[in-house]
C-alpha cells in the first residue's frame, strides 16, 4: 500500500512506515460519519479523512492539518482535481514568507515534482462556487501526518492521495468537522 511507485510521472519512493503511527495507515472502517456514500469527511480532531462507502463502511486515511490560526470547518465541494499539480502559494502566504514569491502565480508557480508541496495529486475545495484556496493534497513529508503543520490544507501521504484521487468523482461533497466555521 505504501510501496515505491516507479510508474508515476515523478517516481515516488516507498514510505518509511517506522516514521508513521499505524493508526494513520489507510484502512476500511465502519462509517462513523453518517454521511451519504461518496462524501468526503475530514475529522480535524482525530486527524482522519473518511471517504464514505456504501454498506456502512468508509475508507479512512490519516491526514496532516492546519496549524493554529489556519484551521477551518464547514461544507464544501471538490470542484476539480489535478495529477502532479503546479503549486501557486496565495498572496497572503507570500506576505508571510517572502521567499515564496518565486512561486507566485505571476511567476508560473512551482512546477510539479517530488519537492512540490501539493505532492502527487490535489483536490480543490470550493464553497458557494468560490475557490477556498484550500486543497486535499499529497505531501512528500509523510511524517507530518497526524500533526497540525499546514497553512490550512489537508495533507495525505502521496500514496493515499493517489488512492483517494482515483476514487473521487467531481463534484463531490466535502464536510470538515471541528475548528472555526467557514474557510
Amino acid at each position: 500500500m505504501y510501496r515505491a511507485m516507479p510508474e508515476e510521472e515523478y517516481p515516488l519512493p516507498a514510505v518509511d512506515l517506522t516514521r508513521l503511527d499505524e493508526r494513520f495507515f489507510r484502512q476500511i472502517v465502519d462509517d462513523p460519519t453518517g454521511e451519504r456514500p461518496g462524501t468526503i469527511v475530514v475529522d480535524t480532531e482525530a486527524y482522519f479523512l473518511y471517504l464514505v462507502q456504501p454498506g456502512g463502511k468508509a475508507l479512512r486515511y490519516g491526514v496532516g492539518l492546519g496549524r493554529q490560526g489556519f484551521t477551518w470547518s464547514g461544507n464544501g465541494v471538490i470542484q476539480y482535481k489535478r495529477a502532479w499539480p503546479t503549486w501557486t502559494p496565495p498572496s497572503e502566504m507570500i506576505e508571510r514568507q517572502p521567499e515564496l514569491a518565486k512561486f507566485s502565480a505571476e511567476n508560473g508557480g512551482q512546477p510539479p515534482g517530488l519537492d512540490n508541496p501539493l505532492g502527487a495529486r490535489a483536490l480543490y475545495i470550493f464553497q458557494d462556487g468560490e475557490d477556498t484556496l484550500y486543497r486535499l493534497h499529497g505531501t512528500p513529508e509523510f511524517w507530518t501526518i497526524g500533526k497540525a503543520v499546514s497553512s490550512g490544507c489537508v495533507r495525505l501521504i502521496n500514496q493515499d492521495i493517489i488512492d483517494l484521487y482515483g476514487r473521487v468523482s467531481v463534484p463531490s461533497p466535502l464536510v470538515v468537522r471541528g475548528g472555526p466555521r467557514s474557510a
